[in-house]
């Protein structure tokens, strides 16, 4: 009987997940496949699998199928395959590794991210005061901020409630939005 290990890892760009990938083959050199897929950015438009040695279609596919269904992104899933002795045929492999991302993603933990957005401004230091409570009211990471006669914060928010946001500051007196 052949035997499966599937792992699961968030990525931010392709690089990282071919260096992760480079890790599996090394480690589990003695596997008879190391497959794998993933899929990166917001739009799910950045994606490669790869059957390494599997009959076309039937591991990198499924794997990738896996990352479509549970609607994910930023994700690698690597499935090492121990060959058992029995040849499991297209639709079993298909199934098999199917299953063992499947596995991979229900042992995880499923990190929900939003895309960001910037918002940079320029203010004077009067209103200060109505800033602030701005920035601590709403789900904003202060990036930078300069405190001067002139002041200027970088602020990064959820995409979906940067307009929101920029509707806010523009309604303080003196606040400029920066491009």
């Amino acid at each position: 009987m052949s035997k499966f290990l599937s792992f699961a890892h968030p990525i931010n760009d392709a690089n990282e997940a071919k260096e992760i990938i480079r890790s599996y083959q090394k480690e589990y050199f003695d596997a008879r496949h190391v497959c794998w897929a993933y899929m990166l950015g917001v739009n799910q438009r950045e994606y490669q699998s790869n059957d390494n040695g599997e009959p076309s279609g039937t591991a990198g596919k499924p794997i990738l199928g896996q990352i479509n269904s549970f609607e994910l992104t930023n994700v690698l899933i690597v499935v090492v395959r121990y060959f058992g002795g029995i040849k499991l045929g297209t639709s079993g492999l298909i199934s098999a590794y199917r299953a063992a991302a499947a596995e991979a993603i229900n042992n995880g933990e499923i990190i929900e991210c939003h895309e960001q957005a910037f918002v940079e401004f320029t203010f004077p230091y009067l209103s200060m005061n109505d800033v602030m409570k701005l920035t601590k009211s709403s789900e904003v990471e202060i990036m930078e901020q300069i405190f001067d006669n002139s002041c200027q914060m970088k602020l990064a928010i959820r995409a979906d409630f940067a307009d929101d946001l920029r509707t806010k500051l523009a309604d303080i007196d003196g606040v400029s939005l920066l491009p």
